[in-house]
């Protein structure tokens, strides 16, 4: 009689108890890891806000937008005058929607409009904004409520809520300086 090759059913059940154990020890760690990507994506987007601000500045004549839409259509009759229409964009639309993202709801606030050059400058123009985010879900979608403005300042709050901002500038008593 020939002897069978492969594996004995205690083999097998060796095999899918330690898969099981990993997968026991793997698992409670994966929302965590979700929060923190959501976090970090977020942290990401804010900072891609204020370079995108900056840029704008530069191509309005030393105004930010007021409408986060200029930052992705600049075109516009009230964003900047004579910008060419093949120009390129300053933000993804995704992020000027200000639609909820990798689990963050966000907002924009623009500071106090300004009296601009027409010539020079849109009307849709300010001397600061602050772009805030806050989880969806606390706890679930994220933890800590995020916020950048105009002095390229990025700041959290421990509660999950947004930083608090008046006049389109980060209050910054509300919440911790990101290094």
């Amino acid at each position: 009689m020939k002897k069978q090759k492969g594996f004995t059913l205690i083999e097998l059940l060796i095999v899918v108890a330690i898969i099981g154990i990993i997968a026991a020890i793997a698992i409670p760690s994966l929302p965590r890891a979700r929060v923190s990507a959501n976090e970090s994506a977020t942290i990401g987007d804010i900072r891609t806000v204020i370079s995108a601000q900056a840029a704008y500045q530069s191509a309005n004549g030393g105004w930010y937008a007021s409408d986060p839409l200029c930052l992705s259509v600049p075109t516009g009759g009230t964003c900047i005058p004579n910008y060419p229409t093949n120009g390129p964009t300053f933000l993804d639309p995704n992020i000027t929607a200000q639609n909820a993202k990798s689990g963050y709801s966000r907002s924009f606030q623009a500071g106090p409009s300004v009296a601009v050059n027409s010539a020079i400058s849109g009307s849709a123009s300010t001397s600061s904004y602050a772009y805030l985010a806050q989880p969806v879900t606390s706890g679930q979608s994220g933890v800590r409520g995020f916020g950048g403005d105009a002095s390229g300042i990025l700041c959290f709050t421990s509660n999950g809520v947004y930083p608090t901002a008046t006049n389109g500038a980060l209050t910054l008593s509300s919440c911790t300086v990101l290094q």
